[in-house]
């Protein structure tokens, strides 16, 4: 009997390969993602030690999420025409070796240096994009992505664990103890994940005919791409900067410790990270469009309340919303990507997490050029006004593309 025209035939299943590919890409994203983000912890000491002002301090914990946008679009190019784990692996070592180095840094200028080459931890992000993409079918990749950029949850791991390690090793012994030896512990913890991914994971497919770097760049002339790297802005950039400003942000407004400030933003980052395979899951269920517009709203609903001071128990009730916008938000962008731009998942995902990215680096700089004008809630009211520009342009542009009648290139 035939399929019936009007019924969509079933998801194919995935194969045991393509699970194992999105499980430890996950794993190791979630650590990369760890390593990332670290300086928003580890600063703080740093801070004190060598007396920084505001201005090096948001430099020096900005700079990796530079090199993490920046390198996106290359590695997730390589990614395409090389293979998803060879990429992966050689970031995943390479990341290791700075974060190692970082362990014995002590100067500004050393740190400044270093932290440009533990950055690179934030292209994994377009790295197991890539890899996912060439083992998902299509028809499920919003769940398998989703579930893969739930490893944004490795921030977590940074505001819960990296105060302990400060305190749990002292200075002056044979390993580097106080603040040096949390990158010492990422950089041994990043070994062992890429040893065991080099085990557990299948090698790459053949690779594919060689095209023409043009034809590669191709679809980055398309202006759709740039709004969805301005929608991941809104999601994820914005969820970077609020991840290396909220651990400032608690101790020196609310007068929390480090570790109580590393706690309350873990409280944002869960729902931020976490919720990301729903995310994916309700894309691929009733359609990415929809669950952009709601993610949209649920950050502005949030936001708005956010631009007034407040007690502390209702601004962590009111993050938690932006979080939860920014977990569905991050999935159904990326769900977007990979429906209208399928087989391309390296270069545009690429492109678009670049932009995301950037926008984690250009925000916590502009939440601190804008404090004197704008006072201490100019970091929300500044995601605000981003959050609904993007709104504006995101719904103009899908009612333009309803009534042309233009729908994504999958199956």
């Amino acid at each position: 009997m035939t399929q019936p025209a009007n019924i969509p035939l079933p998801a194919p299943a995935l194969t045991a390969d393509a699970r194992r590919v999105v499980t430890w890409s996950t794993l190791g994203f979630t650590l990369m993602f760890a390593v990332w983000v670290m300086f928003s912890i580890v600063a703080l000491p740093i801070r004190q030690q060598l007396g920084l002002t505001d201005a090096q301090f948001t430099l020096l914990t900005a700079i990796p999420v530079l090199t993490g946008s920046l390198l996106r679009l290359p590695a997730g190019l390589l990614a395409d025409r090389l293979g998803g784990k060879k990429m992966f692996l050689t970031v995943t070592l390479v990341t290791a070796a700075f974060s190692l180095a970082l362990s014995f840094a002590q100067a500004y200028d050393t740190l400044l240096v270093l932290a440009l080459g533990v950055g690179l931890a934030g292209v994994s992000f377009a790295v197991g994009n890539a890899w996912i993409a060439q083992w998902v079918p299509a028809s499920r990749q919003g769940l398998a992505l989703g579930t893969f950029g739930a490893g944004n949850a490795g921030a977590s791991i940074t505001k819960l664990i990296a105060p302990l390690l400060i305190t749990l090793v002292p200075t002056g012994l044979l390993i580097p103890g106080g603040w040096h030896f949390v990158p010492f512990v990422f950089a041994l913890m990043l070994v062992l994940c890429a040893g065991l991914t080099t085990r557990f994971t299948p090698a790459d497919g053949a690779v594919r005919p060689q095209r023409s770097l043009a034809d590669w760049l191709r679809p980055l002339g398309n202006v759709q791409v740039w709004r969805f790297g301005l929608y991941y802005v809104v999601f994820f950039g914005a969820y970077v900067a609020l991840s290396l400003f909220l651990p400032k942000y608690y101790v020196d407004h609310y007068e929390v410790p480090l570790t109580e400030a590393g706690l309350l933003t873990a409280l944002f980052i869960f729902p931020a990270s976490l919720l990301r395979p729903l995310g994916g899951y309700l894309s691929d269920r009733f359609g990415p469009r929809g669950v952009t517009i709601a993610s949209f709203a649920v950050m502005l609903l949030g936001l708005l309340p956010l631009t007034h001071e407040l007690p502390l128990a209702t601004f962590l009730a009111l993050t938690t919303v932006v979080g939860v916008g920014m977990g569905v938000g991050k999935a159904s962008t990326y769900t977007l990507v990979a429906q209208w731009y399928p087989g391309q998942m390296g270069v545009v995902g690429g492109l678009v997490g670049l932009l995301g990215g950037l926008g984690g680096f250009i925000l916590p700089l502009t939440f601190a050029a804008l404090k004197p004008l704008l006072g201490t809630q100019a970091a929300f009211i500044t995601l605000l006004v981003v959050t609904l520009v993007s709104t504006v342009i995101f719904v103009g542009s899908m009612l333009r593309l309803r009534a042309l009648g233009r729908r994504p290139n999958f199956a």
